[in-house]
Order: C-alpha cells, then sequence, then structure tokens
C-alpha cells in the first residue's frame, strides 16, 4: 500500500499572521503572547492569488486626477453617520459586536432600504432562509404596506458558490454573515480557522474592487471584545465598525475605528424596539439623567465624539475606605486616568482621597476615552466628597495636565453651542477655550488652574 505523506503542521499567529513550526507561548514576529494557533500546512496554488485591480503605469502624483468619491445612503440615517455618509462602491467594511447585539438585525434593516433602488444580496452562513424570512417579518420588512421583497437571498458558507453568485446577480450590496462560517476549497482547514478568514476576507476584498460591489462582513469577536481572527483583517478592509453597549439595555451605539472614506470615532446611536433598530435624533437625552433635583457626584460633560458633540452626565461616588487599600473603579472612563487625576488633585487643590474609595460613572453605557472629560471628573469627586451638589445648569469640559493647568479641547465652540441647545445656563471651561462672542442663554466662567476651577464652583453655590 502506498503511505500517505502526514498533514504538517503549522503554527499561525492570530494578531500578525506570523508561523513557527512548533507552539511557543509568545510569537517571535509581533511579541504577543499566546496567540499561536495550530493549523495546517496548505499547498500553494496559482489561481488564488490575484491582484485587487487592474496592473496600471507608474504616474506621477500631480498628474493624477482627484474626485471625491461617490456614496449612496444605505436608508438609515445614523448607519451613514457612522460610515461617513453612505456606502462608497467597492468598499469592504467590517462589523463587529457581541452575539444579539444587533448586527444582523441592522444590516437586514438596511439591505431592505437599499433594494427599494438598487440590487443588493444577503449571503447568510448561521441561518437558514427561514429564519432571516422570520425575522425579516418580525421587523416588518415583508407582508405589509412597506414590504420589501427585491431583496436576494443565499444561504451558503462555501467562498466559490458565493463568487459565482456575486458574478451573476451583480449587487451593488453584499452582506457576508458571517466571515467566520465562510471556507474556501482551496485550503483544507475548517472555517474559522486563521487561514480560512484571511484567505476568504483576501478574495471578497478584491471581488469588491474589482467589480465595485460594497461588501459588508459581519466578524465574530473575542471574550475580550476584540474581532476574532487574524488581527490582518482589520488591515485589509476599509472600515472597521464596532457595536457597544450592554444587551441587556434597548440602547445600542455603533462606532467607527478605522474609514478609509471618512472620519473615525464617529458615533451612531440606536434603539432597539420591537420593529428592530431606530435612530436616536437626540443622544445626549439618552445619558443624561433626569434627577427631580440636584444630587452630589454629579457633572454633565460635553464630550466630542467625530462631528457630534454629545451631553454625558458622569457620577462619582467617593466613600470611606475600609480595607488597608482603597478600591479605585471607573465604568466607562479610563481606570489610570483615575489615580492620575486624583493624585493632581490632591497636589494642586490640597483633596486628599487616599483613604477614599472613589467610583465612576459614565451614565447611558457610553465609553469616554477623550482626555477632555478631566475637569468633569474631577468636580463630579470633589461634589461627591463634600457631599453638595454642583450648581444647577453646569456644564463642563476640559483636560487637566500634570501640573494643574486646564488645558484647552478642541471644537469648544461646538460643545458650547450644543449645551445652549439644551438648556444650560452656565459653563466652566478652559481659557483658551472662552468664545470671542457672547453665547445667547449661557454663561462662561474660564479658568486657568485646577483649584481655580473649584473656587469658581463654590462661588456659584
Amino acid at each position: 500500500m502506498a503511505k500517505v505523506a502526514k498533514a504538517k503542521t503549522l503554527y499561525t499567529c492570530s494578531e500578525c499572521g506570523g508561523q513557527a513550526l512548533k507552539w511557543t507561548g509568545q510569537c517571535a514576529a509581533c511579541g504577543a503572547w499566546n496567540t499561536l494557533i495550530e493549523s495546517v500546512e496548505q499547498a500553494a496554488s496559482g489561481h488564488r492569488f490575484q491582484a485587487l485591480a487592474k496592473s496600471s503605469p507608474v504616474r506621477r502624483l500631480a498628474k493624477i486626477e482627484a474626485s471625491d468619491v461617490p456614496r449612496f445612503t444605505t436608508g438609515v440615517g445614523e448607519f451613514d453617520r457612522v460610515l461617513g455618509g453612505g456606502l462608497v462602491p467597492g468598499g469592504v467594511v467590517l462589523i463587529g459586536g457581541d452575539p444579539g447585539i444587533g448586527k444582523s438585525t441592522l444590516l437586514l434593516q438596511s439591505l431592505a432600504e437599499i433594494a427599494r433602488e438598487r440590487p443588493a444580496l444577503y449571503v447568510s452562513g448561521e441561518e437558514s432562509g427561514a429564519q432571516i424570512a422570520l425575522r425579516a417579518q418580525r421587523l416588518g420588512l415583508v407582508g405589509g404596506a412597506s414590504a420589501v421583497g427585491d431583496l436576494a437571498l443565499l444561504a451558503e458558507i462555501q467562498l466559490e458558490k458565493i463568487q459565482v453568485t456575486i458574478d451573476e446577480q451583480r449587487p451593488e450590496v453584499a452582506v457576508i454573515d458571517s466571515i467566520q462560517t465562510i471556507y474556501s476549497e482551496a485550503l483544507t482547514s475548517a472555517p474559522g480557522s486563521v487561514a480560512q478568514v484571511r484567505e476568504c476576507a483576501a478574495q471578497l476584498t478584491r471581488i469588491a474592487k474589482q467589480t465595485g460591489t460594497s461588501i459588508i462582513m459581519v466578524g465574530h469577536v473575542t471574550k475580550e471584545g476584540s474581532l476574532a481572527g487574524p488581527r490582518v483583517l482589520e488591515h485589509i478592509v476599509d472600515t472597521v465598525l464596532y457595536f457597544e453597549g450592554d444587551t441587556h439595555s434597548s440602547f445600542r451605539l455603533v462606532r467607527a475605528f478605522k474609514n478609509r472614506f471618512g472620519a473615525v470615532n464617529e458615533l451612531g446611536v440606536f434603539a432597539m424596539t420591537e420593529k428592530g433598530l431606530r435612530g436616536v435624533a437626540n443622544p445626549s437625552a439618552l445619558f443624561l439623567s433626569q434627577h427631580e433635583q440636584s444630587v452630589a457626584g454629579s457633572c454633565v460633560l460635553v464630550t466630542q465624539e467625530g462631528s457630534r458633540p454629545l451631553l454625558v452626565e458622569v457620577q462619582a461616588l467617593v466613600d470611606t475606605a475600609h480595607v488597608p487599600n482603597p478600591r479605585r473603579l471607573a465604568v466607562g472612563l479610563e481606570q489610570n486616568r483615575l489615580a492620575l487625576l486624583l493624585a493632581v488633585l490632591h497636589r494642586h487643590a490640597g483633596i486628599a482621597c487616599f483613604d477614599q474609595d472613589v467610583f465612576l460613572n459614565a451614565v447611558g453605557g457610553v465609553k469616554i476615552t477623550e482626555p477632555a472629560a478631566d475637569l468633569a471628573l474631577l468636580l463630579a469627586i470633589h461634589s461627591s466628597m463634600r457631599n453638595k451638589p454642583l450648581p444647577k445648569g453646569l456644564i463642563t469640559f476640559g483636560e487637566v495636565g500634570l501640573a494643574g493647568e486646564i488645558r484647552p479641547s478642541p471644537r469648544g465652540q461646538d460643545r458650547l453651542k450644543e449645551a445652549a441647545k439644551l438648556g444650560f445656563s452656565v459653563a466652566l471651561i478652559p481659557k483658551a477655550n472662552a468664545p470671542k462672542q457672547a453665547i445667547d442663554g449661557l454663561k462662561v466662567i474660564a479658568v486657568d488652574r485646577i483649584e481655580e476651577a473649584i473656587d469658581r464652583v463654590r462661588d456659584l453655590e
């Protein structure tokens, strides 16, 4: 009997795609720990690797004519905002999020709207056609006055069959739900492996660039919240979106982390209803608690998410520590930033928290990463320590440096206008952000130092 050659085993890094002949705790290419995944070496084939676009001669940059990228709307306003104004022909979008948070629901709603004007294809590798039809019926997309029957549906996980369908149907938009379930016959590894995800994503990207079809891929996430599969997946695509929010809450946030055709850090706010996801016109109302009377430890921050200013309530609770090591906990805010700000508060304002537990929370489940939240955090902590509410109608923003100075924040004028529009009357801001012209209904107090800011707040009480 002829001997069968034993398949050679390789270990591939899920972060950088580097390969090793044996398992080691650390990837030799990128230095990441515990990222090597066992796979089978694939035989090279000539048809797998093709150029993303037709070859062209070398040209001078100054002689290349630049033009705006044409877009078309998805029919969902908040989704268009995150994408930078809509979908781009030939663009590839990767969207990730926790299970059950609403990825498939949002894409089915968007494709149903797109299918009214242009051909669209929904490729499902996780659900059958009957399951998707049942969801569409529940969302009111079929069987009613606003029914959409032109949306093409394909339940398939083989890449080659999906390619043939796209060539035959010629859709302008195609959704792949999800990329971890797709496999190629050119590889022998199982769907979801590093090699399969990388190969299928590369082939779908090539199809998008050559045919002009906009492709949206759904990606699974790990328990840490990052996209599963090789990190090269995020480099291949044009746009990376993440779903945020708690599945127990009715609100969902979609944030852009990469966008070659628009601004990053744009935020779309949705509310989950019985009829699917609906865009929220005034998202600031979600992040402001409605207190019957002023409470201690609460401060309203004006943060900037992409091109949109948002008002978010920041809450602080300072309590006597009953253990040798006081606890520091921040929900929706940076943990390390909290320890830094407490040191600044002690050194420059003379307010010590070394024997106090400090807890911070951003209302509504939003995550705040910009340093403009520093001043609001310190004022909320000071208010909770004194058990005295901040003046009613006060908003603030500003970065606090290690020397105790209050630094300016970008787009301060837009933040102030948003606060005045929502009825706030007093703004405590960095002196460099002071407006040149007065804003109707808003008293602006500009400060340079953290101790000066605390004194001005006391004067307003």
